[in-house]
């Protein structure tokens, strides 16, 4: 237990050191005579008692502890007041201050220790309780990781199931996610919503389960009533993923829903343009359509980079949102990396999405 003394009084000074040493070999006094270079170590360092002088040169008692406890990892610190002054006026100055509590010069040694013992026994408590909250918050946290680790286990093995009906490929998702990822990241999203996009974006053709095989599964072109169904993988996934008091599956159910609007309203399910859309929507726009562009299937070769950029940038404001598109573009470096990471084990059917 780290115990700081201050006092301009060497005598003083040397005897309280010597109650503190005797009370306890745990107890590790460190004592400064000089106030304000007291103060300067006891704001850069952590302590467990503060005893301190109120007759002192500037700063005294007083100004020593409002600028102690200014500082918020020290408003907890037990502080112990030396004073020869019984002036109640002074006691309550001492209190507003932030002291816990007093001893009156000429110091009694039998009631140092008392004063020591409490104020080191305070200072226990809240450790003790300080690690008891940590230790919870651990528990909480690992409890939480569980359940966070068994969503993502379930949406993706719902992922996998779409992909049993759905000729994209897995590596599709992969990549996709991770676009998905970065464009959060770049628009500076807090963590939290990063990983959720990470984990939410695999889930955002799962509608397509519901889709005919006939139509889904189609090596050809989609006549406009086929397309018609196709479209409505969007709300279907919705339909699916919705309700969930689950922030994992309720922002893929938004992605599934929305991830096919366009910025300038003319998208599907439901029109929705420019801010409206949700932003989860509007950023997997600009994943899946960089990947389906770079991907090569059967029925079409892949994209060149620079050319799927380069749609990316003349459909900013009219299918993409610009800051999407920005932000994606701006870490392309990052994204040909995880398009390295991920590939497909070989060419699938798919219908390019509009």
């Amino acid at each position: 237990m780290r115990i700081v003394i201050v006092d301009d009084n060497p005598v003083n000074l040397k005897l309280m050191e010597s109650l503190v040493k005797r009370a306890n070999t745990e107890y590790q006094p460190l004592t400064f005579q000089d106030s304000a270079e007291g103060l300067d170590w006891c704001l850069n360092n952590l302590i467990d008692l503060l005893i301190v002088d109120y007759m002192m040169p500037a700063p005294d008692g007083l100004e020593f502890i409002r600028r102690y406890r200014a500082q918020p990892d020290n408003a907890d610190i037990p502080v112990l007041m030396i004073t020869a002054d019984h002036e109640k006026e002074t006691r309550y100055a001492a209190l507003e201050a932030g002291a816990n509590d007093f001893l009156t010069k000429p110091i009694d040694n039998a009631e140092f220790r008392a004063r020591l013992r409490n104020m080191i026994s305070l200072r226990r408590s809240q450790k003790a309780l300080a690690d008891r909250a940590a230790w919870l918050a651990e528990k909480v946290s690992e409890a939480t990781k569980v359940i966070l680790d068994r969503e993502h286990e379930m949406i993706t093995r719902l992922s996998r199931a779409a992909e049993f009906r759905d000729p994209e490929t897995g590596a599709h998702i992969q990549r996709m996610s991770n676009y998905s990822h970065l464009i959060a990241q770049q628009l500076r999203l807090p963590v939290e919503e990063q990983e959720l996009i990470l984990r939410a974006a695999p889930m955002h053709d799962v509608g397509k389960i519901a889709i005919p095989d006939n139509i889904l599964l189609k090596p050809g072109k989609l006549d406009a009533d086929e397309w018609e169904v196709m479209k409505t993988h969007a709300e279907k996934g919705w339909e699916i993923l919705r309700g969930s008091r689950s922030s994992l599956l309720d922002t893929a159910a938004q992605i599934a829903h929305s991830h096919h609007e366009k910025y300038d309203g003319s998208g599907y399910p439901r029109g929705l343009a420019g801010d409206d859309i949700p932003l989860y929507g509007r950023i997997v726009a600009v994943a899946d359509v960089f990947d389906a562009l770079t991907t090569e299937r059967p029925y079409k070769k892949a994209w060149k980079t620079e050319d799927a950029m380069d749609f990316l940038f003349t459909n900013a404001g009219t299918h993409f949102d610009p800051l999407c598109v920005a932000a994606f573009i701006s870490r392309i470096k990052d994204a040909l990396v995880i398009r390295a990471k991920f590939q497909d084990a070989e060419p699938h059917m798919s219908h390019l999405v509009d």
